[in-house]
């Protein structure tokens, strides 16, 4: 999920410093990184992330929790990955989620690369089966999975991996990125009865010749996919922060004929609290997306090269805590 795409005009070269090592080392090291770094992740804990859960319950939001990780390689992680998620899993059911409207305030997302989707034997094999294991689970528990989207790579292995589990899990979400060249087409083999699909606009370092790399051209290509999922007979979730694509879904909700059960918008945690508040204020279903895990420092970079204002906020605390 993503609240914007290239508004950043150092968003290449923190995407690169994502994957750097010697950087990595520098940012996590930093006595202040971790305390500005509870803007945008619930915790390192699943106590972290279940208070945080909590607090957005009693809101109104819903939520959806992921157990931070990514490009494991080695299938031991992978399964401790998984063995994370039936934790977290047995501790939502702990909390009072009933929906009588049929749609499930509790949900968690997963990556597959963190369940072993990179390993170079048997890599998909491995990442289905270990997402099998966390469905079974959360359907135990009455509780949602959303399937994430990572860098365009993945894209095939990663809809192939969701149309084979919805078969046993119908219900099951996937992400799209409206950045990418190939997502209006995903849009319209996805938006059949009973799908659900996040769209964002898209957060990894893509080449042009597979993404648009201009602003105006992400917003356009997001509003055309946002149209296809409106008049498509699934379940859209709208993630994003942007106010002017939020403005256009009134627009779309009166001539699709759609109520406040038939779509839900999403944002990320520690962004826009207060527009957080007011979708729901307005009738309307809020999902928040919960970030937790020692692994943020991927996620984290993300989010500051999505957007100048993060940057800046991140800049200024370093510089006054320093």
């Amino acid at each position: 999920m993503t609240p914007g795409v290239l508004s950043n005009p150092l968003r290449p070269a923190i995407l690169a410093a994502a994957r750097s090592p010697r950087v990595k080392s520098a940012v996590t090291r930093a006595p202040v990184t971790k305390s500005i770094v509870r803007r945008f992740v619930a915790g390192e804990s699943l106590a972290d992330a279940m208070a945080a859960t909590s607090t957005l319950l009693v809101a109104g939001r819903s939520v959806s929790i992921d157990y931070l990780g990514e490009d494991t390689r080695d299938v031991g992680q992978a399964r401790e990955t998984v063995v994370a998620y039936l934790e977290l899993l047995a501790e939502l059911a702990r909390l009072p989620h009933a929906d009588t409207s049929g749609i499930r305030p509790l949900e968690v997302s997963v990556k597959l690369s963190a369940l072993g989707q990179g390993l170079p034997v048997d890599g998909d094999k491995i990442a289905l089966d270990h997402a099998r294991t966390i469905c079974a689970a959360a359907h135990e528990h009455g509780v949602w999975v959303t399937v994430d989207a990572e860098d365009h790579s993945r894209t095939d292995s990663t809809l192939s991996i969701v149309r084979e589990l919805r078969a046993d899990f119908p219900w099951l979400g996937t992400v799209l990125q409206a950045y990418l060249r190939r997502t209006e087409g995903d849009c319209r083999g996805l938006a059949g009865p009973g799908s659900r699909i996040r769209l964002c606009k898209g957060a990894y370092r893509e080449p042009e010749s597979v993404a648009y790399r201009a602003r105006d051209d992400v917003d356009a290509s997001y509003l055309r996919c946002l149209e296809i999922l409106m008049r498509g007979k699934g379940y859209p979730m709208l993630a994003t922060h942007d106010p002017a694509i939020i403005d256009v879904v009134d627009g779309m909700i009166r001539e699709t004929g759609r109520g406040p059960d038939d779509f839900e918008h999403q944002m990320l945690f520690g962004i826009r609290d207060l527009e957080q508040a007011r979708v729901v204020d307005a009738g309307r279903r809020m999902r928040v997306y919960v970030p937790y895990g020692a692994q943020w420092y991927g996620y984290f970079m993300r989010r500051l090269a999505e957007r100048p204002s993060n940057l800046k906020f991140f800049l200024r605390s370093t510089l006054t805590r320093g």
